[in-house]
């Protein structure tokens, strides 16, 4: 009787796929393929971006609540990282036009369960860091020094630990979180195999990925600007851009047509 193959659930697990090497300004041709997405798709992106506006919407008002500034830095950086963990949907958009297909809100709205244990846990992880990070946050507040007009010296220890902190956090998550949602919901990995392969092509390309991570920065800076009102345009424009950024990154076996 013929012995069934076994899975070497070692190599299957926290795999590294392989990844491109890009041009550093690459994230301005993600964008210019983004924008002929929104065009092709662009009901669907109107809804999309109007679901999402109602996220950076909540961060303002929590934000005007808590009649506090120190959750606003945290805030805004967290909300720059996690948005795409919830662009599923926009991802199978891409995809879907990618593929030639004509998108439809049913089938992008079934993306968001084609790994569910990966991308809700994936999303899950990223909340936590960002509520620990405000934590942190509140934290490096208490040396701020309690009296009115601190000199800059007197200010120093508080704006370097917060500094040291914020660069630390915002390199690691978005090194974690730049392409794993897109690997798991094509590939349907374990949440281990996307993480590390997310890091090792951030750290492989590292000129690209600041220049994209500046531009998301910016991006939703302006977006935070307008009142969140921008979050209509930006936040499709985003996802997109950042599906046509795992495409030229991380490798696949068959060559993708619509780069």
């Amino acid at each position: 009787m013929p012995q069934t193959p076994t899975v070497d659930k070692q190599e299957q697990f926290a795999r590294c796929l392989e990844c491109n090497k890009v041009d550093t300004f690459a994230a301005f041709h993600w964008y210019a393929l983004a924008f002929k997405d929104m065009a092709n798709a662009p009901i669907l992106s109107l809804v999309y971006g109007l679901i999402f506006t109602l996220i950076p919407a909540a961060i303002m008002y929590f934000v005007y609540q808590s009649g506090t500034h120190l959750v606003i830095l945290p805030a805004t950086v967290a909300f720059a990282l996690i948005g795409p963990a919830f662009a599923v949907g926009l991802y199978d958009i891409a995809w879907e036009l990618e593929k030639g297909h004509t998108p439809t809100m049913s089938h992008s709205l079934k993306s968001m369960f084609r790994n569910p244990v990966g991308e809700w846990g994936f999303a899950i992880m990223l909340m936590v860091i960002m509520i620990i990070w405000m934590r942190l946050a509140a934290l490096v507040h208490a040396l701020y020094p309690s009296y009115a007009n601190p000199s800059l010296e007197e200010l120093s220890g508080f704006l370097t630990l917060g500094s040291l902190i914020g660069a630390v956090m915002l390199g690691s998550v978005f090194a974690i979180s730049a392409f794993t949602p897109q690997i798991m919901m094509e590939r349907r990995v374990d949440i281990m195999t996307a993480v590390v392969s997310s890091i090792h092509a951030v750290k492989e390309n590292i000129g690209a990925m600041f220049v994209w991570a500046v531009s998301i920065l910016v991006l939703v800076a302006i977006g935070f600007a307008t009142g969140a009102a921008g979050f209509i345009v930006l936040m499709p424009l985003l996802s997109y851009a950042s599906w046509h950024g795992y495409i030229a990154i991380i490798k696949h076996k068959t060559e993708r047509g619509y780069e």
